[in-house]
């Protein structure tokens, strides 16, 4: 029977890894499956999600229905960079240790026909905290709505994440009122202010007002290295059309109005995915036999 990826749905860790792959030059499809066949006994979908990119499937020869690469948002007044990749992988653990033997694990694994491309460490903070202190997921679909919004019939789902990296001098420059009138909630309560403008964060991505809704099952986490840090942004759904639709409203395409987020954050990456299912508690490689 086939089933999703546990993790998609699951509580968020104390610590993850976000590690995103590309495939070598000239790579044969029988090496690529091979090499999928040695990472699919650690994808258990609890401590290891996997996604695939539109690279794995055209190196395969092969298609996912609704698959394709992130490719911006048209007449975008903003900077959306895209960076597509192979194979997505995120790591979660309550310790950090057990997310280096992971990694490790991982590379190991894939190598030497995927090389990684970025790797990107994440952790929980306070209840679930964005670094600028807010609430994020405050609007997640709950128990059945979260299944239907986040998995597809066939347990399997799309995957769309951004690193976000915050300028935080460029925050806190603003006083305590006006940074809840960009996100357009108080920090301290978590309560949506009506008197929000209507660029605020809340304000443009409010899930129920797109026709159709748009809705996602966030799963993002804060990451920081060194001194820079921000948000590594990850929204499940059965397709990209919610994300694309709040990006799209985000960005200032719909009406010229770009989100107060982008006045102190700029994603970095853009990217999506497919999460195959599980079958017996493997990771199903139906789609690429």
């Amino acid at each position: 029977m086939s089933v999703h990826q546990a993790a998609i749905l699951d509580a968020l860790p104390a610590h993850a890894t976000y590690l995103s792959f590309d495939l070598q030059e000239n790579t044969d499809a029988s090496a690529v499956k091979a090499a999928l066949k040695q990472l699919q006994p650690l994808v258990d979908g609890v401590r290891i999600v996997l996604g695939i990119g539109t690279a794995l499937t055209q190196a395969l020869r092969t298609e996912v229905d609704g698959l394709y690469e992130f490719a911006g948002i048209a007449n975008s007044k903003v900077h959306l960079p895209a960076t597509p990749a192979a194979l997505w992988v995120w790591l979660r653990e309550n310790e950090r240790g057990e997310l280096l033997h992971q990694q490790q694990r991982v590379v190991q694994a894939l190598g030497p026909i995927f090389q990684l491309q970025q790797e990107v460490s994440a952790f929980k903070y306070g209840s679930g905290r964005d670094l600028t202190g807010y609430e994020d997921g405050t609007e997640n679909p709950q128990d059945e709505d979260a299944s239907r919004t986040a998995i597809a019939a066939d347990g399997g789902s799309f995957v769309a994440v951004q690193q976000w990296e915050h300028q935080f001098a460029r925050f806190h420059a603003h006083s305590e009122q006006e940074q809840d009138l960009m996100i357009g909630r108080r920090r301290s309560d978590n309560e949506e202010l009506d008197d929000a403008p209507d660029s605020a964060h809340v304000k443009r991505t409010a899930q129920e007002d797109f026709s159709p809704e748009a809705f996602v099952m966030r799963r993002s986490m804060p990451w920081s290295e060194g001194a820079r840090g921000g948000l590594y942004f990850v929204a499940f759904a059965t397709s990209f059309a919610p994300f694309e639709a709040q990006l799209t409203r985000m960005c200032g395409a719909e009406d010229g109005l770009t989100d107060d987020l982008f006045r102190f954050s700029q994603p970095l990456t853009t990217a999506y995915f497919w999460c195959p299912p599980l079958k017996d508690g493997r990771l199903s490689l139906a789609w690429c036999e």
